[in-house]
């Protein structure tokens, strides 16, 4: 009976024995198991990290070239309007020499273009520097500077024989001769004024000058005789009632 019981005491033991080793071997093999996907699981990782830290490097190099193209970018940007400015510094230089070298046209043009001019209720063109002269001319004799507005006036005519003042220069050079008493000359002046003019406004006035000149002169009777010209010429003018007052001071 004992030896019945061990027996059986051993088989139980046997039994629970080989029952502990196949629990054993089932733990064994799921924690191989486990451990198996653990480590797939962690070489997954290891790839998507992998993947993750090379998706990032070219990213990062791709931020690297942008910020380079935007840097070169800016700096092409930056050239251009540096270049923009210039051009229009220069647009703006090159209008103001368009607007000066017009400016100097038209001033070179109104220095050489014929100029109307009205005198003594005539009107003709006259060049810029003929009306200079002329001008000039007549400063000089207003001035009371006879001798240089005579020479002046002289050398007006020839050099413009044509001009519209010829008339006027010779009845005012006739006048600064009688200023600076070249009474001789001053004649011949008036009677040049004269030959060209015996129906303008200033012929009695020349008559009347020339009358004056030959008093100065002692020529009473010349004077006198001029005198009676004028008279009889211009009778309604106001140089005849003078020449009139003048001719009986002279009987």
């Amino acid at each position: 009976m004992r030896r019945t019981l061990a027996a059986c005491t051993l088989s139980l033991a046997a039994v629970a024995a080989q029952a502990q080793l196949f629990a054993d071997d089932d733990a064994r093999k799921a924690i191989l198991d486990l451990r198996a996907k653990l480590a797939a699981s962690e070489q997954e990782a290891r790839t998507r990290n992998a993947d993750l830290n090379e998706q990032l490097q070219t990213l990062r190099r791709s931020l690297l070239d942008i910020n380079s193209q935007m840097e070169a970018l800016r700096s092409e940007m930056a050239r251009l309007r540096g270049s923009n400015e210039q051009l229009q510094r220069d647009l703006s230089e090159l209008q103001r020499k368009q607007r000066d070298l017009g400016q100097a046209v038209d001033d070179r043009l109104r220095k050489i273009e014929p100029q109307k001019v009205s005198l003594d209720g005539r009107e003709f063109n006259a060049d810029p520097e003929e009306k200079r002269q002329y001008d000039e001319a007549i400063a000089l004799l207003r001035s009371g500077d006879f001798d240089k507005a005579a020479a002046a006036l002289g050398a007006f005519q020839l050099r413009w024989p044509a001009s519209g003042y010829a008339s006027s220069a010779r009845f005012w050079q006739g006048n600064a001769l009688y200023g600076k008493r070249d009474y001789k000359e001053a004649i011949s002046a008036f009677r040049a004024f004269l030959a060209k003019a015996p129906e303008g406004d200033r012929a009695a006035e020349a008559m009347l000058a020339i009358a004056n000149s030959q008093a100065e002169m002692k020529d009473r009777a010349g004077a006198r005789k001029t005198l009676d010209e004028l008279i009889k010429a211009y009778p309604k003018s106001e140089a005849a009632a003078a020449a009139k007052e003048r001719l009986a001071a002279l009987r």
